[in-house]
């Protein structure tokens, strides 16, 4: 079965960077798009950024266009989320999602707060 862990949150301060891993197993990794998506308390979960099977192919939503990089290693069957310059609205559970033969699958995500 897919499995999807997250790891790398933590708290930061303003300014600052992190950088997530997602450790991916079940399905064939190096076939498929990877993305990050996360969501804010009281909010939805939104999409955040996008990588094709190959590595080759990237997007990313505005609101961290210039500031975060997606990245993968398909030798290790893990999706990376480089995060800098980090501000107060990028507070949320960060979650990485294949779609599997049409299905969505996701991990526990990992919690990524950032306060003074």
């Amino acid at each position: 079965q897919v499995q999807l862990v997250e790891s790398g949150g933590g708290l930061v301060q303003p300014g600052g960077s992190l950088r997530l891993s997602c450790a991916a197993s079940g399905f064939t990794f190096r076939l498929y798009a990877m993305s990050w998506y996360r969501q804010a308390p009281g909010k939805e979960r939104e999409f955040v950024a996008r990588i094709t099977y190959s590595g080759l192919s990237t997007n990313y939503a505005d609101s961290v266009k210039g500031r975060f990089a997606i990245s993968r290693d398909n030798a290790k069957d893990t999706v990376y989320l480089q995060m800098n310059v980090l501000k107060p609205d990028d507070t949320a559970v960060y979650y990485c999602n294949p779609r599997v033969l049409n299905t969505d699958y996701w991990g526990q995500g990992t919690q990524v707060a950032v306060s003074s």
